[in-house]
């Protein structure tokens, strides 16, 4: 039995215990790989986990010197009306949701305002304040459009293809841009894959796909978040914790968790049980 196997069925037995209203999971400890299933395996809404893409979009933008993340935003779209301090904010700042705009999430974000990265980019800014929205993602994914073009056919010989994703539907807004914090179907395997990407640190099958740079960006340099256990550090995509363990986290369960080597990923429908199924998977591959 591989390391894989074993994390796998204390993970399975815990989910049957508890209740926890998981689809999939996928375990890759090491080089060995094991997987379970409660459902059809189905594409899945992964929610938040959009987030890392768009932070691998823009890592691999940056890569190729047609963007910096740490330039000011009004450069790339001086059309726009900034608000004040908006003009020291910049991509690193959007994608840590540190921008410190006041624009809280809400179900009809995207439909409020004519143009929301507009309105986002219009508002003040408190200086470094951390505010979890999606607005702050897709703004940034508007700016980086205004740079590469549409992200998904940036994305596709880049990204998408490389990983067996070729032809990736990503949701749009009305006025035809992604939705970048959300709006990406994926099987667990298929999630797992983006998981395997980031622990091998832009790696893929021994072809360099983003730097490794932007890949220990996602868990470094910390940003104040909080102060509710494993909600308390963001940095570009990725939460602090549980434990020793950091993780990218959509809603309702959509999980890829990082200890050293191994990575676990699951697809969910349980978003109040997510936080306890993800300490346990914490002390399990802790042990």
């Amino acid at each position: 039995m591989t390391d894989a196997d074993e994390i796998r069925d204390e993970l399975v037995e815990e989910v049957d215990r508890s209740g926890f209203g998981a689809h999939g999971l996928h375990v890759l400890a090491g080089d060995s790989v094991a997987a379970h299933r409660w459902t059809a395996d189905e594409p899945e809404e992964i929610h938040s986990v959009a987030k890392a893409v768009s932070v691998l979009a823009a890592g691999i933008a940056q890569d190729e010197g047609l963007i910096s993340l740490d330039a000011p935003v009004v450069e790339y779209v001086p059309e726009f009306s900034p608000g004040s301090g908006v003009g020291e904010i910049t991509l690193r700042h959007l994608l840590s949701m540190s921008s410190g705009i006041d624009l809280p999430w809400s179900a009809t974000m995207m439909t409020d305002w004519p143009d929301l990265a507009r309105e986002f980019l219009s508002r003040p800014s408190r200086g470094r304040v951390f505010q979890y929205s999606n607005a702050s993602t897709y703004t940034a994914m508007t700016v980086l459009s205004a740079r590469i073009g549409d992200i998904p056919a940036y994305l596709e010989t880049r990204l998408f293809s490389p990983l067996g994703l070729g032809g990736l539907d990503w949701q749009r807004c009305a006025n035809g841009r992604i939705l970048a914090g959300e709006g990406i179907s994926l099987r667990t395997e298929e999630m797992a894959r983006l998981g395997r990407l980031i622990r091998d640190r832009g790696e893929w099958r021994g072809e360099r796909l983003v730097s490794s740079e932007i890949i220990d960006a996602m868990h470094s340099d910390w940003v104040v978040a909080g102060s509710n256990p494993a909600y308390d550090r963001y940095a570009l995509s990725g939460w602090s914790g549980p434990g020793r363990t950091w993780r990218v986290h959509g809603a309702y369960g959509q999980m890829i968790i990082f200890h050293d080597r191994a990575v676990v990923t699951v697809s969910a429908a349980d978003h109040f049980g997510a936080d306890a199924f993800a300490s346990f998977v914490a002390e399990a591959l802790e042990r």
